[in-house]
């Protein structure tokens, strides 16, 4: 299974057409999106109407999408819900991997979804629980691990969850799909686990995952 990550996308709807043909021309079977459709919604619309424009081309694919809200998605969240879109603290399996997560994020600035470690721990083994028994497991969260390449800022500090981290510690899903910190856009690892933070979308940079028998790869893709 090919499995596409797209996150950050901060309300832009128009680069999700412009890279539309780009993105046709792509092998994937599922397209994960780890957060931040929204961001302070444009005057005249609000944050669900951005999300759904969002989805509603994303659909055009015809392939399953799968996501968790990010930071300022908090009123999207009963959306997702009710498209049967959301993993946040549940789990989805689609042929043989298991999908789960928990979105949100903490940060300086008061955003609308910043769940406490404690929240994104029960929520992980919540979701964590509903696909325990899947060959593959693909772990997505809106804020990275802490302390890896992937939750670094320009400064070089590490903005991460300590609780996302231990819980792909302990656990070692074959995946770990993340956003939030755009400039730590990369890979990393943690033990077995493969680490993706594709950065923002509207960039021209997306996720591609890989998922074989002989090989779990993961990399990033700049459609510019």
């Amino acid at each position: 299974m090919n499995v596409l990550t797209i996150g950050d996308i901060h309300n832009d709807v128009e680069n999700i057409i412009n890279y539309a043909d780009k993105l046709s021309m792509l092998d994937f079977d599922v397209i994960v999106c780890p957060g931040d459709f929204t961001d302070v919604p444009p005057r005249g619309f609000t944050s669900v109407e951005i999300a759904k424009l969002i989805i509603e081309e994303l659909r055009t694919f015809k392939k399953p999408i799968l996501a968790v809200p990010g930071n300022w998605d908090d009123k999207v969240l009963e959306y997702l819900e009710k498209e049967d879109m959301s993993i946040h603290g549940r789990g989805k399996v689609v042929g043989d991997v298991g999908f789960y997560g928990f979105g949100g994020a903490k940060t300086p600035f008061n955003t609308p979804l910043e769940p406490s470690e404690e929240e994104i721990e029960q929520g992980l083994k919540k979701g964590f629980s509903k696909v325990s028994n899947a060959r593959y497991k693909i772990q997505v969260t809106h804020i990275p691990p802490a302390r890896t390449k992937i939750d670094t800022t320009y400064s070089g500090a590490h903005i991460g969850s300590e609780a996302v981290r231990t819980f792909i510690a302990e656990n070692q899903p074959d995946v770990a799909v993340c956003a939030h910190v755009h400039e730590g856009k990369g890979t990393d690892e943690i033990g077995k686990t493969k680490l993706l933070n594709a950065g923002r979308f509207p960039e021209g940079y997306l996720g591609m995952i890989s998922l074989k028998p002989q090989e779990v790869s993961v990399k990033i893709v700049n459609l510019i």
